[in-house]
């Protein structure tokens, strides 16, 4: 059911008059389906002349918002065309592109655009925006885009947001003139609170799930730094188990592959108590062992352990996991797991929506850890942002010390579609 926009939706769509016009700020907050009914506004009246929407990757762009345009307006007069990379609204054509890395920005070089559409900007590389700014060149051109908050120093927020010409602030206040060299652009920040169409027990329910770093971002739509323990919330006493429950599912085998440094595999099972549960890990640290193994070495170790792996509530050993999740950078070892018979699937390497998604398993108590993954165990107190890269605006852990938390976030996150509607039927989890 389509509901009427109203309030700070409402009034951002009446305030989108600029040439670049921003929603940005909490999840689920009702900044996508206002920017997108603008977009849909200016797409029937808008200037004539080609037009672009673009996301973080093609595929992306189609679950957030193209999948709600044809579900709003019917797919007689909304068609994607995946292949041809094209939809068709209204009858007007739109190119559709993903700006995932630096390279993006040859999909839009020589176009001259009457308009676009942007969907997680805050994760585009900066040249593409700068390219996409100088193709808007069609007199009556305009933006429209939204983003998720991140660092307070990231380009988008120093160079664009903080010089907004008109600023609908997190409180609802509209200010202009706060900027001493204001560009064309106009601000519509969000928090969670902002959505009056979301139940209040589902609000609580988004509220309790995210902690920390990503409470202020995702709840309170804020541009705060990455600082300190990425998982605060870990708590032993409740997190780390020494009597785990029957196991329904052997979800996954994760693997961070190293030779010079700690090679690192950890199991997933899906407890009978409806949570994840790493229940055992094996590592080979050459430094310590002072002999480095081959790939075909560390398969044939890594299915021999698999053997012993212990099955709780039984007497029985040896698991064999529905998935073996390796790191991208592996691809020597997955053709040689594939040579030993093992079908090996390429890791989600996307560090911050792979940390978002261990932090709320935590934060829900959905995920322990079993008092045998000693490395792993280590490792997760010591975790941290790394200033240095907050500095130039870029969330990224320190480099150390890592492994086990890598293999984690490689068998947790990547199969969550697999695990989600069993452990928590409409779990918000970052994609």
């Amino acid at each position: 059911m389509i509901r009427p926009l109203t309030g700070k939706a409402q009034r951002s769509v009446r305030f989108s008059t600029a040439r670049f016009n921003v929603w940005e700020g909490a999840v689920r907050s009702s900044k996508t389906v206002a920017s997108t009914f603008r977009w849909m506004q200016y797409v029937r009246r808008g200037p004539a002349g080609n037009l672009v929407m673009v996301g973080k990757t093609e595929r992306s762009l189609k679950r957030n918002v193209i999948d709600p345009i044809i579900e709003m307006v019917g797919s007689r007069r909304c068609r994607y065309l995946a292949g041809a990379g094209e939809l068709h609204l209204f009858g007007r054509r739109i190119y559709t592109a993903g700006a995932n890395d630096i390279r993006a920005v040859e999909k839009i070089q020589g176009l001259t655009l009457a308009g676009a559409y942007g969907d997680e900007i805050a994760t585009w590389p900066e040249p593409f925006w700068d390219m996409l700014g100088t193709r808007l060149s069609i007199p009556g051109a305009q933006f429209f885009g939204t983003c998720n908050p991140a660092g307070p120093v990231h380009w988008l927020k120093r160079n664009w947001l903080d010089r907004s010409a008109l600023w609908i602030g997190h409180d609802g206040s509209t200010s202009t003139g706060h900027a001493s060299d204001p560009v064309d652009l106009h601000r519509f920040s969000f928090t969670l609170d902002d959505n009056p169409h979301l139940s209040p027990d589902f609000v609580e329910s988004l509220k309790r799930q995210y902690v920390g770093l990503f409470f202020k971002r995702y709840i309170q739509g804020l541009w705060v730094p990455a600082e300190g323990a990425i998982f605060d919330m870990f708590d032993e006493k409740r997190h780390v188990t020494s009597d785990l429950p029957a196991i329904s599912r052997w979800i996954g085998l994760g693997v961070d592959h190293g030779t010079r440094n700690p090679f690192h595999a950890v199991v997933l099972g899906l407890g009978a108590d409806r949570r994840l549960h790493i229940t055992r890990e094996w590592r080979w640290d050459s430094a310590q062992k002072r002999r480095q193994l081959s790939d075909a070495e560390y398969s044939r170790e890594l299915r021999q352990w698999l053997s012993t792996v212990p099955v709780p509530r039984s007497d029985l050993t040896g698991v064999a996991p529905e998935y073996t999740i390796v790191d991208p950078s592996a691809a020597n070892f997955r053709v040689q797991l594939h040579n030993d018979g093992v079908s090996a699937r390429l890791a989600d390497n996307n560090v911050l929506p792979g940390i978002s998604t261990l932090s709320t398993l935590f934060a829900l108590n959905l995920l322990d850890v079993h008092e045998s993954c000693r490395d792993l165990l280590l490792e997760i107190p010591g975790y941290c942002w790394d200033d240095k890269a907050a500095e130039r605006g870029e969330d990224k852990p320190i480099k150390v010390a890592d492994h086990g938390i890598d293999a984690s976030r490689y068998v947790v996150h990547t199969p969550r579609t697999v695990w989600r509607p069993i452990v928590r039927p409409g779990l918000q989890i970052a994609a």
